[in-house]
């Protein structure tokens, strides 16, 4: 499994790059924010921070199924988000 450090940086990473997928659609499409995107957007931060918390717990007894679960967590939270980026247009 890739280290900790690297798992964090993808999670910051892709949710950065959801939430400015959002601001380029709103800005290409009316030019200000409506409630289904500042929905979305509040979905990421909310989801990124329960992600980290689950990161930086210390009392795990299987750190390897912790992981895995955390990316599989992460790769269907960030699926979904890309489907209703999608449903915007």
């Amino acid at each position: 499994m890739a280290s900790v450090k690297n798992l964090k940086k993808e999670i910051n990473y892709v949710l950065g790059d959801l939430v400015n997928i959002v601001y380029v659609w709103e800005m290409t499409n009316g030019g200000k924010p409506t409630e289904t995107t500042d929905a979305i957007i509040d979905e990421i931060y909310d989801n990124y921070d329960a992600l980290v918390t689950k990161i930086n717990k210390k009392d795990v007894e299987n750190k390897k199924t912790h992981f895995k679960q955390i990316r599989k967590e992460y790769e269907d939270t960030a699926n979904q988000i890309v489907e209703k980026i999608n449903k915007l247009n």
